[in-house]
């Protein structure tokens, strides 16, 4: 990993962006490194638009807005229009191929087309599918540790969904195994 890098996670409320932003930002702190996370949805939430910017740092952030993101998860064609033209020369786009199907426009990013939903419906439930993109993005940028956002995950989840740690974990593992990190 550089020593910023910036990642901005959108979609609509209720794909889970704001869960894979904020465990990006716990992994990073576990790892002693310096984090902003800024969520921001509209008033529908579920169903509205929803983005989360988080930056991960090896020293002081000094402003946590991420004007040009190293990376862009899109869960949605609508994230994808919005901000693929602001991610920086050399950037990573992850999209869940399973619901979005146009082409990026920019030939200057690495674009990673991801099958989510298949890969989360072999798991058994379709809303794991952010995972197995957060799984990858893990992978290709090196942001940080996928055993640490193991860690983030089983600190995170709410005691009430403790019994779903098992088919997160498989998720977030899915994704990182299956994703081929050659441009």
């Amino acid at each position: 990993m550089k020593k910023k890098f910036g990642i901005i996670v959108a979609g609509f409320g209720g794909q889970g962006v704001l869960f894979v932003g904020q465990l990006l930002a716990y992994a990073g702190m576990l790892e002693g490194k310096q984090v902003a996370w800024v969520p921001s949805y509209g008033p529908e939430m579920r169903g509205g638009t929803a983005y989360c910017a988080v930056t991960i740092a090896d020293s002081e952030i000094s402003s946590p807005l991420v004007e040009y993101p190293d990376a862009l998860i899109a869960f949605n064609g609508p994230s994808v229009i919005k901000f693929e033209p602001i991610i920086a020369e050399g950037g990573l786009l992850l999209t869940n191929s399973s619901v979005i199907k146009q082409a990026p426009k920019r030939s200057s990013i690495h674009v990673y087309s991801i099958e989510a939903n298949s890969f989360a419906n072999k798991l058994g439930n379709s809303k794991v599918s952010n995972l197995i993109v957060l799984g990858a993005l893990v992978k290709l940028s090196n942001v940080v540790a996928i055993s640490s956002i193991l860690q983030a995950l089983k600190d995170v989840l709410p005691k009430h969904h403790q019994n779903l740690l098992k088919l997160n974990k498989d998720a977030l593992e899915m994704g990182f195994q299956n994703i081929n990190v050659s441009y």
